[in-house]
């Protein structure tokens, strides 16, 4: 696990995959790219209402973010999720909870006194 200073360091990186992750189009394509294998952008519309065209700027958003990788297999690009972003950013999101937790220990202990 990084050093928490290194994590609020780099802040600034998270805010793409948190703002990646806050649409719901493309939290459902992650989800079906957590399954395990990587697909291809037909597999990846099976089941939706969505367009290919739709569904590619969605991974693009996914793939700034670093979310998902492609890698081009003949005439189609295939899709696997990156997961290393999603846990950085859940180490953030537990440092920023133990901090929250520690301000509102010191408040409970001031308020007590």
């Amino acid at each position: 696990m990084s050093h928490p200073s290194e994590i609020v360091s780099k802040r600034a990186s998270y805010a793409p995959v948190f703002a990646a992750l806050g649409d719901p189009t493309r939290l459902s394509l992650i989800a079906k790219l957590a399954r395990g294998a990587p697909c291809s952008i037909s597999t990846l519309t099976e089941d939706t209402k969505l367009t290919r065209q739709a569904v590619t700027k969605h991974l693009r958003v996914l793939e700034h973010a670093r979310l998902v990788r492609s890698r081009r297999e003949g005439r189609e690009s295939r899709f696997a999720l990156n997961p290393e972003p999603l846990d950085a950013a859940r180490r953030y999101l537990a440092l920023v909870s133990r901090q929250w937790d520690d301000a509102l220990d010191r408040l409970k202990d001031f308020v007590e006194r």
